[in-house]
């Protein structure tokens, strides 16, 4: 069968509903019409289109047509017609048929209840093979497949093979997608490496043949994953992943200095993760409080609602000046600015305790009137509201007494406090 076969079945004639009035009655005619009508086809259909192409044009839209109401096995049957689009020797755009059945295939496997690993290979083989455009593409991604399915090894084999593809002249997007291919190929290496190292058959390491095999991936992953640092970007999984390599390898100092680089170089875009990991990685290695606080001060500018801002306000409540106490305030009521904080119980204790210690001071009811100067117009209704008492009487008590405890200090011109619904609550 044909794509000029399936014509019939992909296009019964109906009869078009009337939409004039009836001396427009006779003038209607038969025409063919999808059952869903789709405003943006892939294709027009044009006054040159032969049977062939009209085949393929209405093919296409009952796929898009099946694909948007989720009919994946309708979808994936009328998906195997349409790739004879690729043998067409006169349409103008193959690429783009090429890409279309690329896209689509996977989306439907992906969704598709019985689709097996064999069945994406088949489809990306054979798209690779069809023209040289997003070859590199279609291979990172097949890669991507095939690790998801615990094949390393052949998700490797693939990026390999990728690696060492050329076509014409190298253009600034193949040297960037070999490069990314690179990286990608290393972090397989490594997570190999891991593996073998974890597996209860390294664990001897005077086997010679055990031992040669964990270096010769150590060394593969390792050389690439560093090669990465030159190009800027994001790269938080490849920096993890070497500076565990690095570890492993006991050279601290190497792998502080890429935690330190990947976080300062304003050379790579701004990535508070950076920041993160170095002060994960400082706090392992028994660093000092100063260069701990160092890094989550700048983190703390870039990501205010941080969850390490809690250890942030920790370290600066260590410490016994009064400056540092007015800090952790403005910290934790930065946390309590986002949402994602509002029952926090860590934050709201944090906050308490900041108080507390600040009322030891004779000037802290201007302390916290400057620190909520800008926030009382609206963190009543962020945190303070009927509604938010009610809540936590109901779900929070913890967090209620704490909330009613603050209520008036943080915000004195509210008209219902906390401790009014607590009141209400207890009396109950």
């Amino acid at each position: 069968m044909t794509m000029d076969d399936l014509e019939h079945e992909l296009w019964p004639p109906v009869q078009l509903e009337d939409c004039t009035d009836s001396s427009d009655n006779t003038s209607a005619k038969e025409r063919k019409k999808p059952r869903l009508p789709l405003a943006d086809s892939f294709f027009v259909e044009t006054k040159r289109e032969t049977g062939f192409h009209r085949s393929t044009r209405l093919c296409l839209e009952r796929i898009r047509e099946a694909m948007l109401h989720h009919r994946w096995q309708e979808a994936a049957e009328y998906m195997a017609w349409y790739p004879q689009m690729i043998e067409d020797t006169t349409a103008g755009s193959g690429h783009h048929y090429k890409e279309i059945i690329w896209r689509m295939s996977t989306e439907i496997l992906h969704h598709h209840p019985n689709s097996k690993m064999d069945d994406y290979n088949v489809i990306y083989e054979r798209i690779k093979h069809s023209g040289v455009k997003h070859y590199l593409m279609i291979c990172l991604e097949h890669s991507f497949h095939l690790m998801l399915h615990g094949q390393m090894e052949n998700a490797k084999r693939h990026l390999s093979i990728a690696e060492s593809w050329r076509h014409g002249k190298e253009s600034a997007c193949q040297i960037q997608m070999t490069k990314l291919i690179q990286a990608y190929k290393s972090l397989l290496d490594f997570i190999i490496w891991s593996d073998k190292k974890n597996a209860p058959s390294s664990t001897n390491i005077t086997d010679p043949q055990s031992s040669q095999d964990l270096h010769n991936y150590f060394r593969q992953a390792s050389v690439n994953l560093k090669e990465i640092l030159k190009y800027p970007g994001v790269w938080d999984t490849f920096i993890l992943s070497y500076v565990e390599m690095l570890e492993f390898n006991e050279d601290y100092q190497e792998a502080e200095k890429v935690l330190q680089d990947y976080a300062y170089d304003n050379t790579f875009p701004s990535n508070p993760n950076a920041h993160a990991y170095l002060f994960r990685y400082l706090q392992r290695h028994n660093a000092s409080k100063r260069k701990l606080m160092n890094v989550l001060k700048i983190l703390h500018k870039l990501v205010p609602s941080h969850e390490l801002m809690l250890d942030y306000s920790s370290f600066l409540l260590v410490s016994e000046k009064k400056s540092n106490t007015k800090k952790a305030l403005g910290i934790l009521l930065d946390m309590l600015d986002y949402a994602c904080w509002r029952t926090s119980m860590d934050v709201w204790g944090g906050l308490k305790y900041v108080i507390d210690k600040l009322q030891l001071q004779e000037d802290w009811t201007e302390v916290v009137a400057e620190k909520m100067s800008a926030r009382k117009g609206w963190w009543p209704a962020l945190h303070f509201t009927r509604f938010h008492a009610t809540e936590d009487a109901e779900q929070r008590h913890q967090l209620m007494e704490v909330k009613a405890s603050l209520a008036e200090i943080l915000c004195p011109d509210i008209k219902l406090t906390y401790s009014a619904v607590q009141t209400i609550n207890g009396d109950r």
